[in-house]
């Protein structure tokens, strides 16, 4: 019999990377990694997966293992991994392994790290991205904006360029050298060039440039004009063209990445598709430890791109010559990251009852592995219900319901997301389980300002607590006549960044939530423009000014200003290195709340970032969990 899910089965499941396709289509690659709680630490190893059929195969078991890369000849695998780095060592290592099995060798070790490794069209060098400069650890001088940033730390010494590595004489040559980041980097089918995407502004670090560079004659050539934000980029079968995803800022950080076509030569980039869609996954969920990649990828004459549409994320192929487009993998899914080459597609994909798994689409779907089918046995995992309702402006909205075990009335939560332009729906997410698992339901929904609708609908710039706050109690109001076992006396309220900061705001203008508890969140958009890894631009775009432009509306809209309205219990949950909604956040409206003799508990977690609970440490999510649970148990019951 299924038992019911605890916090302590986060270590049940497997977090999936992303795949790498073998060029004949006959196997995909990928890490497979798991929560260790007794270590307090993730385990990851590499998997050859058959994409006919057949049982996937173990490759490595240093339990240290990531990001597999297949050789052009289908032979080797160029992979990332820790295995000999001390737990208290910076840095990975750079590894190459024969897909059949036997010893991985060795390539590079860097303190400074490693990242996405790509093989030359050849076989003989792979190009990876890594930091150069060091962080002082001391006594810091700091001359420079966006000197940290979250999961970094201080990067002020530091930038990231282009490397080569010849993978026999093992040689290494930096590519790229200047005060300027690298994003992503490709190679270019024949070898001969690197496209690259460069942050070249610090006072403007949402702006990114395409550039190429000449591996025969190092030069470079700048393909845009420093007016887009790209976040990746893909080559054209002949090498002629790039399509990269990006946008041009029609609407601030609310747009929505397209996809654009650019001359590897030098034009003006045009964009292909005619979606108000955004062509990314933004769907929340636990259980994956960075394995989603909306990268698009460029094969004959079509480009394939996921999109977010309302609750899910579909796999497209665009015809670049036509400009048609058509959905190959819809359904009640998230496709998370995949892979195409003449041969064959494999993604991984995850529903809303359950983690992800790896598919082939091979004329339909098909799925490969079981990597979490103990699991989904093990657990009494329970599968929400999707509803919709008119909002009071006439707007549709998308809304999830988690019912619980038990039956009667129960306490019910409404757990708001993060963003706010991310968006729930057909992604799994472990928290709920365990909170439905404890007698809880819980309704989750995407107001407006989340991903997945039109970029009117993600525009919330200036208007927070308006027309969103206005979606979540009209939720709740609708759950509550929808839905017998919806207690409406005993309701609490959660959420997480932007979804912590409107957790702040709802209980500062309503007392009809009996709990709440704030998570890694914003109380004053004062504090965050001046702390956060990036609050000056964000914070600018979301609220309209700067702080000393128009101090009115920066405080008007934060929830500092109006705590003594505080009746709802609240728990502040924060991490002490979280440096996108810095610790600040948390200990002012703390001190704030109890100087006014409000309920109120703080829960700070050291060593942690603003990614605890979708990859801090095992035992730190599962406290975090506990204290949700704590909390709600004593004002709910």
């Amino acid at each position: 019999m299924a038992k019911p899910v605890e916090p302590e089965d986060l270590a049940a499941y497997s977090f999936l990377s992303e795949p790498s396709l073998s060029p004949d289509g006959s196997f995909a690659a990928l890490s497979v990694h798991r929560a260790l709680l007794d270590k307090d630490e993730y385990e990851g190893n590499l998997w050859i997966v058959p994409t006919a059929g057949g049982e996937p195969r173990q490759l490595t078991t240093a339990g240290k293992d990531s990001a597999p890369k297949v050789s052009p000849d289908g032979k080797r695998i160029l992979f990332t991994s820790k295995r000999d780095i001390g737990k208290d060592e910076k840095g990975n290592s750079l590894y190459v392994i024969p897909t059949d099995g036997g010893e991985a060798r060795l390539l590079l070790r860097r303190k400074e790290g490693i990242e996405g490794p790509a093989w030359s069209p050849d076989g003989r060098r792979a190009l990876f991205l890594s930091n150069v400069g060091e962080d002082e650890e001391d006594v810091r001088t700091i001359r420079r904006i966006n000197f940290w940033f979250n999961d970094k730390g201080f990067i002020y010494n530091v930038r990231k360029h282009v490397f080569l590595i010849d993978l026999e004489t093992k040689e290494v040559k930096q590519l790229t050298k200047g005060e300027f980041d690298v994003t992503k980097a490709a190679w270019s089918h024949a070898g001969r060039q690197i496209a690259y995407v460069a942050q070249t502004d610090d006072r403007r670090p949402y702006l990114q440039d395409l550039l190429i560079y000449d591996v025969g004659s190092k030069k470079k050539s700048q393909l845009t004009k420093h007016n887009m934000e790209i976040a990746s980029v893909a080559w054209s079968p002949d090498d002629g063209q790039l399509a990269f995803l990006g946008n041009d800022f029609p609407r601030g950080f609310a747009s929505h990445n397209h996809l654009w076509l650019v001359g590897a030569s030098g034009s003006a980039p045009t964009r292909l598709d005619d979606l108000d869609r955004s062509l990314q996954n933004g769907l929340n969920s636990d259980v994956r430890l960075g394995g989603v990649n909306s990268d698009p990828k460029w094969v004959g004459d079509r480009i394939y791109h996921l999109v977010a549409e309302g609750g899910s994320v579909h796999l497209r192929a665009l015809h670049v010559r036509d400009r048609k487009a058509e959905t190959i993998v819809g359904g009640d899914r998230s496709v998370e990251a995949f892979q195409a080459n003449a041969k064959g597609i494999v993604f991984t994909a995850m529903a809303i009852a359950a983690p992800a798994e790896l598919y082939a689409l091979r004329g339909d779907v098909r799925q490969l592995t079981e990597f979490n089918g103990e699991t989904r046995k093990k657990l009494a995992i329970r599968k929400p219900e999707a509803f919709t309702f008119k909002a009071s402006d006439g707007a549709t909205i998308d809304a999830w319901i988690l019912g619980p075990a038990k039956k009667g009335k129960v306490p019910t939560i409404l757990y708001v997301h993060g963003g706010p332009k991310t968006a729930f729906g057909n992604s799994y997410l472990h928290e709920f389980q365990v909170f439905a698992a404890k007698g809880y339901a819980v309704l989750f929904t995407n107001p407006r300002g989340s991903d997945g609708y039109s970029e009117d609908f993600a525009d919330i710039r200036g208007h927070y607590g308006e027309r969103d706050y206005l979606d979540l109690m009209e939720a709740v109001d609708f759950a509550s006549s929808k839905y017998p076992f919806v207690d409406s006396k005993r309701l609490a309220v959660a959420g997480g960044s932007y979804g912590g900061f409107m957790t702040n705001w709802v209980v500062t203008q309503t007392d009809r939530f009996k709990a709440a508890v704030t998570d890694r969140s914003i109380s004053s958009w004062w504090t965050f423009w001046g702390t956060s890894d990036i609050g000056p631009s964000f914070g600018r775009d979301q609220i309209g000014a700067d702080p000393w432009d128009d101090e009115e509306a920066t405080l008007a809209k934060s929830p500092l200003r109006h705590v003594k309205n505080v009746t709802t219990p609240l728990l502040l949950v924060h991490s002490l290195e979280d440096l996108r909604c810095w610790h600040v956040e948390a200990i002012q409206f703390f001190t704030a709340l109890r100087y006014y003799g409000k309920k109120a508990e703080m829960v700070l977690f050291p060593k942690e970032n603003h990614d605890l609970s979708r990859g801090g440490k095992p035992k730190h999510r599962v406290a975090r969990l506990h204290a949700y649970l704590r909390w709600f148990g004593t004002h709910l019951s």
